[in-house]
């Protein structure tokens, strides 16, 4: 696989800005210029979302997976370019009317002291009812549904802060679930669970999708778990998208060391999904230009 370089690559590996129609697209990201603290992460990056998919941001750290997602859902402002989502221009729509059309699971949400699993589904349904939060008997439904759909009805009437880690994840994502919202995106929704804990929320968070059409876009560090759960990745590095495509595409030796510097053989499963397997850190990488301006240094006198 050849990976494009720079930070406003022209091709993408298996897509590229125009291959989704713009009725299919769910959400969209044009020219997205955001940075901290005058520090560019993101530098002109184009993304677009299908509806009814699950696409997995992966990179190395730093690479502006989570600031997409933030972008991408309005929790950040960019410099430049913007982010559609259902065509219009999100800044551009009321709060209400956004958390009516997406829900998000940011990173170690805070959990209201003493709330419990209940309380906290119902506020999935606060977009939906009037400035008094009072809710009727279709938002009862509502909740009801979504503790049914994460198997948390057991735990309704349990405080949030006393449940594992599992439990605490699937509790948010009921959250979301009664937002009742076409979307759904999740910033790195695995960290900190055991590895049974991680697959239980993916495959939750799958059914739904091919229950109910949901469009997920999700944040992962785990590689092979994207690879697994996700129809497609979308390669972050240096605020650019590198590589983007199916997991057989996308999850090459080639990348793997060039991208996340670690020498690797890839596999694949019974079930048709790539593997990678890490064998050794391949060493630093070295800028571009300090690689051309090496080339041009001519060999010291002997």
């Amino acid at each position: 696989m050849r990976l494009t370089n720079g930070h406003r690559p022209r091709t993408r590996h298996g897509r590229n800005r125009h291959a989704i129609p713009g009725d299919a697209a769910a959400i969209a990201a044009r020219d997205l210029v955001v940075g901290y603290g005058g520090a560019r992460v993101l530098d002109g990056l184009d993304l677009v979302v299908e509806r009814g998919t699950t696409t997995a941001l992966v990179g190395p750290n730093g690479s502006g997976k989570s600031t997409l997602l933030r972008t991408l859902v309005r929790l950040l402002r960019p410099e430049a370019g913007a982010v559609l989502l259902d065509g219009a221009a999100i800044q551009r729509l009321p709060t209400r009317e956004v958390a009516r059309r997406l829900a998000v699971l940011p990173q170690q949400p805070e959990v209201p002291a003493g709330i419990t699993v209940r309380e906290l589904t119902e506020q999935g349904r606060y977009p939906h009812v009037g400035a008094l939060r009072t809710l009727g008997a279709a938002d009862r439904d509502a909740v009801d549904r979504a503790l049914e759909a994460t198997g948390m009805q057991t735990f309704a009437h349990r405080r949030v802060d006393e449940l594992s880690g599992g439990e605490r994840q699937k509790a948010w994502i009921a959250l979301a679930l009664a937002q009742d919202t076409p979307m759904l995106l999740l910033d790195e929704p695995t960290t900190f669970l055991d590895l049974g804990h991680q697959f239980e929320v993916l495959e939750l968070v799958g059914r739904l999708r091919d229950e109910t059409g949901l469009t997920v876009v999700l944040v992962l560090h785990d590689l092979n778990q994207a690879a697994r759960h996700a129809a497609r990745l979308v390669v972050l590095d240096r605020g650019a998208v590198v590589a983007d495509g199916t997991p057989a595409r996308v999850l090459t030796r080639e990348l793997l060391r060039d991208i996340f510097r670690v020498h690797a053989e890839v596999t694949v499963d019974t079930d048709g999904v790539p593997v990678a397997h890490p064998k050794s850190w391949a060493g630093p990488r070295q800028d571009p230009q300090t690689q051309e301006s090496n080339a041009r240094v001519p060999d010291a006198p002997t």
